[in-house]
């Protein structure tokens, strides 16, 4: 280090009071050469514009996520690939903001079951975090794609919730399946009176199929999946999941359903029949 008298430069206390850093750290940063600082001619530690800055280049670059041994690297204008060291700090950071996101996730599950008055336990709070991350991992990336544009991570996390009180023997492909089948069966009848027999059969097949989701389902996570499917057609294509059934069946069966509803008419499993409210 260079010994030099200087009155116009910071001491150590004074830049960890405009810094936050602790002296420790700074000491710390000195030892892997990451800065330089001045000594006066009584040895106690000065720091100039060119070490503020040198600090201020570290608080950026580890913001970024890089580590100390790459900002020594740069520093000491060693031959870095940037391209190659970006794409795996990239690549790090997306692995942690899943965590992240995977973390949060499992905690509003948990919280959404403390609303719906569950006591919760070091015990049930672990099966909580399992029964979770497992809901999380079971809903296919193409729907977590379309979900979260209508579902607030609360709304989620109450629909994980919601799936833990149906029946656990639920199969979940045989029930896309009957979908289908129900989808195209609609598709092929098309065009038909939505007062029609036919049509009103359809209903009640609908809302029997429903009958999981309506069991569990609170009046605000129906309004959700309404403006989901109503703009279906907006996530459609290459890609995007497949609910069984196009726009064009969507918008019958709402009609349909008006239809009974107009008629005073009930849906199968459903309370609030008033609502006309669709998968």
């Amino acid at each position: 280090m260079h010994t030099v008298d200087m009155t116009d430069s910071l001491s150590i206390n004074e830049v960890v009071r405009r810094t936050g850093l602790t002296s420790r750290t700074l000491r710390f940063y000195e030892t892997k050469g990451l800065v330089a600082p001045l000594r006066t001619a009584s040895g106690r530690w000065i720091f100039g514009a060119r070490e503020l800055s040198r600090l201020h280049q570290i608080s950026v670059l580890k913001s970024a996520g890089l580590s100390l041994s790459q900002m020594q690297r740069l520093f000491a204008g060693h031959s870095v690939d940037m391209s190659a060291m970006l794409n795996a700090q990239l690549k790090m950071l997306d692995e942690e903001a899943a965590q992240i996101e995977r973390a949060r996730h499992v905690i509003r599950f948990a919280m959404a079951r403390l609303d719906g008055g569950d006591q919760i336990t070091a015990e049930t709070f672990c099966s909580l975090i399992e029964s979770g991350q497992r809901m999380m991992n079971q809903e296919p990336k193409a729907w977590q794609a379309v979900t979260e544009r209508y579902f607030s991570p609360d709304e989620k996390a109450k629909w994980a919730t919601a799936w833990q009180l149906i029946d656990a023997d639920f199969d979940a492909q045989s029930y896309d399946a009957q979908w289908k089948s129900l989808g195209g069966r609609i598709m092929a009848a098309m065009p038909m009176e939505p007062e029609s027999e036919t049509a009103q059969a359809f209903v009640d097949e609908w809302f029997e199929l429903l009958k999981p989701f309506s069991a569990v389902s609170t009046p605000d996570m129906w309004l959700s999946s309404m403006k989901m499917y109503d703009e279906m057609d907006q996530w459609t294509g290459e890609g995007a999941p497949d609910p069984g059934f196009d726009k064009s069946v969507w918008d019958f069966m709402k009609r349909a359903t008006a239809a009974r509803m107009m008629h005073g008419g009930a849906l199968p499993g459903f309370e609030a029949q008033k609502k006309g409210r669709l998968k």
